[in-house]
Protein backbone atom coordinates (compact mmCIF):
# COMPACT_ATOMS: atom_id res chain seq x y z
CA UNK A 1 0.00 0.00 0.00
CA UNK A 2 1.62 3.24 -1.05
CA UNK A 3 0.55 6.87 0.41
CA UNK A 4 1.59 9.91 -1.31
CA UNK A 5 1.33 13.16 0.37
CA UNK A 6 1.86 16.25 -1.11
CA UNK A 7 2.47 19.51 1.39
CA UNK A 8 1.85 22.88 -0.41
CA UNK A 9 3.31 25.86 0.84
CA UNK A 10 0.29 29.03 1.06
CA UNK A 11 0.98 32.16 -1.16
CA UNK A 12 2.86 35.23 0.57
CA UNK A 13 0.97 37.15 3.17
CA UNK A 14 2.11 40.68 5.22
CA UNK A 15 4.24 38.47 7.83
CA UNK A 16 6.44 37.10 5.14
CA UNK A 17 7.15 39.89 3.38
CA UNK A 18 7.97 41.33 6.66
CA UNK A 19 9.76 38.46 8.52
CA UNK A 20 7.30 38.42 10.98
CA UNK A 21 6.98 35.54 12.98
CA UNK A 22 3.21 34.65 11.82
CA UNK A 23 0.24 36.86 13.13
CA UNK A 24 -2.18 34.57 11.31
CA UNK A 25 -2.65 37.44 8.61
CA UNK A 26 -4.12 37.30 5.69
CA UNK A 27 -2.81 36.74 2.29
CA UNK A 28 -1.22 39.79 0.53
CA UNK A 29 -2.67 40.77 -3.19
CA UNK A 30 0.30 39.38 -4.85
CA UNK A 31 0.03 36.35 -2.74
CA UNK A 32 -4.14 36.13 -3.87
CA UNK A 33 -2.80 36.79 -7.54
CA UNK A 34 -0.31 34.23 -7.50
CA UNK A 35 -2.63 31.42 -5.76
CA UNK A 36 -5.70 32.12 -8.49
CA UNK A 37 -2.99 32.00 -11.02
CA UNK A 38 -2.21 28.29 -10.27
CA UNK A 39 -5.75 26.97 -9.14
CA UNK A 40 -6.49 23.57 -10.49
CA UNK A 41 -3.39 22.96 -10.82
CA UNK A 42 -3.51 19.81 -8.43
CA UNK A 43 -3.84 16.39 -8.67
CA UNK A 44 -7.43 14.74 -7.52
CA UNK A 45 -7.04 13.62 -3.88
CA UNK A 46 -8.31 10.88 -1.49
CA UNK A 47 -7.83 13.53 1.66
CA UNK A 48 -7.11 17.19 2.01
CA UNK A 49 -6.35 19.24 4.73
CA UNK A 50 -5.13 22.74 5.16
CA UNK A 51 -3.51 24.33 8.45
CA UNK A 52 -6.20 26.47 10.39
CA UNK A 53 -3.81 29.81 9.70
CA UNK A 54 -5.93 32.15 7.67
CA UNK A 55 -3.21 32.08 5.50
CA UNK A 56 -3.48 28.29 4.50
CA UNK A 57 -7.21 27.90 4.23
CA UNK A 58 -7.41 31.11 2.01
CA UNK A 59 -4.81 29.61 -0.27
CA UNK A 60 -6.71 26.41 -0.42
CA UNK A 61 -10.07 28.00 -1.05
CA UNK A 62 -8.44 29.82 -3.88
CA UNK A 63 -6.90 26.61 -5.08
CA UNK A 64 -10.49 25.34 -5.35
CA UNK A 65 -9.91 22.84 -2.47
CA UNK A 66 -12.74 21.45 -0.56
CA UNK A 67 -10.34 21.37 2.53
CA UNK A 68 -10.98 20.10 6.56
CA UNK A 69 -9.23 22.33 8.69
CA UNK A 70 -6.47 19.75 10.47
CA UNK A 71 -5.20 21.67 13.82
CA UNK A 72 -2.41 19.25 13.95
CA UNK A 73 -0.47 20.44 10.62
CA UNK A 74 -0.62 24.23 12.57
CA UNK A 75 3.36 25.70 12.09
CA UNK A 76 5.13 25.85 15.29
CA UNK A 77 4.15 27.95 18.05
CA UNK A 78 5.63 30.72 18.43
CA UNK A 79 4.36 31.87 22.21
CA UNK A 80 5.88 35.90 23.10
CA UNK A 81 7.09 36.31 19.30
CA UNK A 82 4.30 35.81 17.64
CA UNK A 83 3.56 38.98 15.54
CA UNK A 84 6.87 40.29 16.42
CA UNK A 85 9.19 40.84 13.64
CA UNK A 86 12.52 38.67 13.53
CA UNK A 87 14.69 41.98 13.29
CA UNK A 88 12.52 43.63 16.77
CA UNK A 89 13.29 40.21 18.30
CA UNK A 90 16.53 39.61 17.88
CA UNK A 91 17.50 43.20 19.14
CA UNK A 92 15.12 42.91 22.35
CA UNK A 93 16.63 39.01 22.53
CA UNK A 94 19.94 38.12 21.00
CA UNK A 95 20.76 35.07 23.02
CA UNK A 96 17.53 33.66 22.78
CA UNK A 97 17.64 34.18 19.35
CA UNK A 98 20.41 32.63 18.22
CA UNK A 99 19.27 29.60 20.74
CA UNK A 100 16.54 28.83 18.94
CA UNK A 101 18.44 28.70 15.49
CA UNK A 102 20.69 26.69 16.95
CA UNK A 103 19.01 24.29 19.92
CA UNK A 104 15.80 22.39 18.32
CA UNK A 105 14.48 22.08 21.78
CA UNK A 106 14.69 25.80 22.83
CA UNK A 107 11.16 26.74 24.21
CA UNK A 108 12.02 30.16 25.68
CA UNK A 109 9.73 31.95 23.51
CA UNK A 110 6.86 30.46 25.83
CA UNK A 111 5.95 28.18 22.38
CA UNK A 112 6.58 25.11 20.85
CA UNK A 113 10.45 23.98 20.29
CA UNK A 114 11.01 22.67 16.87
CA UNK A 115 11.61 19.39 17.96
CA UNK A 116 8.48 18.99 19.57
CA UNK A 117 7.15 20.39 16.07
CA UNK A 118 8.78 17.66 13.81
CA UNK A 119 7.33 14.83 16.16
CA UNK A 120 3.96 16.41 15.91
CA UNK A 121 4.17 16.13 11.95
CA UNK A 122 6.10 12.62 12.22
CA UNK A 123 2.79 11.21 14.22
CA UNK A 124 0.50 12.50 11.76
CA UNK A 125 2.41 11.24 8.47
CA UNK A 126 2.28 8.06 10.27
CA UNK A 127 -1.39 8.01 10.66
CA UNK A 128 -1.44 9.22 6.97
CA UNK A 129 0.36 6.17 5.75
CA UNK A 130 -2.69 4.09 7.48
CA UNK A 131 -4.41 4.52 3.68
CA UNK A 132 -2.86 4.34 0.50
CA UNK A 133 -4.21 7.01 -1.90
CA UNK A 134 -3.24 10.67 -2.45
CA UNK A 135 -3.13 13.36 0.74
CA UNK A 136 -3.07 17.12 -0.02
CA UNK A 137 -2.80 19.60 2.07
CA UNK A 138 -2.29 23.36 2.71
CA UNK A 139 0.52 23.84 5.17
CA UNK A 140 2.70 26.34 6.88
CA UNK A 141 6.48 26.23 5.60
CA UNK A 142 7.94 25.44 8.64
CA UNK A 143 5.14 22.52 8.35
CA UNK A 144 7.08 21.11 5.14
CA UNK A 145 10.41 21.43 6.70
CA UNK A 146 9.46 19.52 9.48
CA UNK A 147 7.75 16.93 7.38
CA UNK A 148 11.15 16.69 5.01
CA UNK A 149 13.01 16.31 8.31
CA UNK A 150 10.97 13.29 9.47
CA UNK A 151 11.18 11.41 6.17
CA UNK A 152 14.84 12.02 5.41
CA UNK A 153 15.12 10.85 9.27
CA UNK A 154 17.33 13.54 9.55
CA UNK A 155 18.38 15.06 12.80
CA UNK A 156 16.16 18.05 13.51
CA UNK A 157 18.63 20.73 13.71
CA UNK A 158 18.44 20.43 9.95
CA UNK A 159 15.39 21.94 9.63
CA UNK A 160 17.13 25.41 9.62
CA UNK A 161 18.86 24.09 6.12
CA UNK A 162 15.30 23.73 3.87
CA UNK A 163 14.09 26.39 1.98
CA UNK A 164 10.24 26.24 1.17
CA UNK A 165 9.11 29.25 -1.24
CA UNK A 166 5.45 30.13 -1.36
CA UNK A 167 3.34 27.92 -3.26
CA UNK A 168 5.45 24.75 -4.33
CA UNK A 169 4.44 21.33 -3.35
CA UNK A 170 6.36 19.05 -1.87
CA UNK A 171 5.93 15.20 -2.32
CA UNK A 172 6.07 12.51 0.17
CA UNK A 173 5.11 8.85 -0.92
CA UNK A 174 5.74 6.23 1.08
CA UNK A 175 5.08 2.69 2.44
CA UNK A 176 5.72 0.57 5.50
CA UNK A 177 7.11 3.62 7.60
CA UNK A 178 9.49 4.65 4.60
CA UNK A 179 8.71 8.12 2.66
CA UNK A 180 10.17 9.19 -0.60
CA UNK A 181 10.80 13.28 -0.54
CA UNK A 182 10.33 15.32 -3.72
CA UNK A 183 11.13 18.75 -3.35
CA UNK A 184 9.75 22.22 -4.21
CA UNK A 185 7.63 21.64 -7.11
CA UNK A 186 6.43 24.77 -8.79
CA UNK A 187 2.39 25.14 -8.55
CA UNK A 188 1.41 25.94 -12.16
CA UNK A 189 -1.23 25.41 -15.20
CA UNK A 190 0.45 22.33 -17.49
Amino acid sequence: MTTRVMLVSPAAGDAQREVRFDDDGPLSEAGLRRVRATAGSLPAADRIFASPSVRCRGTAAELGLSARSAPELAGCAMGAWRGRTLAEVADAEPVAVSSWLSDPDFEGHGGESLRALCDRIAGWLTRMALDDGRVVAVVEPDVVRAAAVCALRVPADAFWRLDVPPLTATELSGRGGRWNLGLGRTLDRR
